[in-house]
């Protein structure tokens, strides 16, 4: 009769355990729900908050840009009149880091980015309002589908000079230089050829094609992406490199034979 009376017991408690379960239970899903309620209410307004405009757009370009090409693109003593320039100019300058520019030198040197992509394209978006200019291509120019083979003659034609047949780079006059282009983006390089920065030229469609501009970006894609087949590369630098490979250790080499030879005569 104990035993039996100790489990009618149990029984009623598991009645309470029960219950308490369920409280739990529903506790425990409104958290839940109340936690993922506002995660998602954050990252919508961090979304929306994200968000620049082409005025927001302006007080960045006034706040960083202004001392040196003045409050409306005019220019200053310090730096040029940015008319005419377009969004593409802003993008490839910002987005590399030359802009905002460091010191006064040769020219502007490739450095760590000041801002997001968001607020690139936001001053960007301004300066294309106030006075247009090259704007984005489209995909198709940047998917690196065109003729390798036509885009590397083309390189080698217009480019090489400067940049290298390798795209390597190379010194120019006066303290500047050719910057290597094996990291360079589709959309960097589109947008150096089309807006000129630094040393380098404008090739507009009269030039260069849109086609052939594609051309010339799918052989640059396919020399980042293609593997060395091997030996030493030695900057790729062409024949000067390799030429004084040859002067200071193959002429060297035998130079220390033939001391060694005529000190074993003797």
């Amino acid at each position: 009769m104990a035993l039996k009376t100790s489990r009618r017991s149990g029984g009623r408690r598991s009645k309470w355990a029960a219950a308490a379960l369920i409280g739990v239970g529903l506790l425990v899903t409104g958290g839940v729900y109340a936690g993922a309620t506002a995660a998602m209410a954050s990252t919508e307004s961090t979304a929306v908050s994200t968000a620049l405009t082409v005025d927001d757009g302006k007080k960045l370009f006034q706040a960083n840009c202004a001392t040196c090409h003045g409050m409306n693109m005019e220019g200053t003593p310090d730096g040029p009149s940015l008319y005419g320039v377009g969004e593409l100019a802003v993008e490839f300058q910002v987005a590399t880091g030359r802009m905002p520019l460091q010191m006064q030198g040769p020219q502007a040197p490739v450095k760590p980015v000041q801002f997001t992509q968001e607020q690139i394209e936001a001053m960007a978006a301004w300066v294309q309002s106030v006075s247009p200019g090259p704007s984005y291509p489209s995909e198709e120019i940047l998917d690196g589908g065109g003729d390798v083979a036509a885009g590397a003659e083309l390189f080698r034609i217009n480019c090489a000079m400067c940049h290298n047949v390798a795209a390597a780079g190379g010194a120019l006059t006066e303290g500047k230089y050719a910057p290597a282009l094996t990291e360079t983006s589709p959309l960097h390089l589109y947008a150096a050829m089309v807006t000129g920065p630094q040393n380098m030229p404008v090739f507009g469609d009269m030039n260069i094609s849109a086609e052939e501009k594609r051309d010339i970006i799918s052989a640059l894609i396919w020399m980042q992406e293609d593997a060395s087949v091997g030996g030493f590369t030695l900057g790729s630098l062409g024949p000067v490199s390799e030429g004084l490979f040859i002067w200071i250790f193959g002429i060297g080499t035998l130079i220390g034979i033939t001391v060694w030879i005529t000190a074993k005569s003797n």
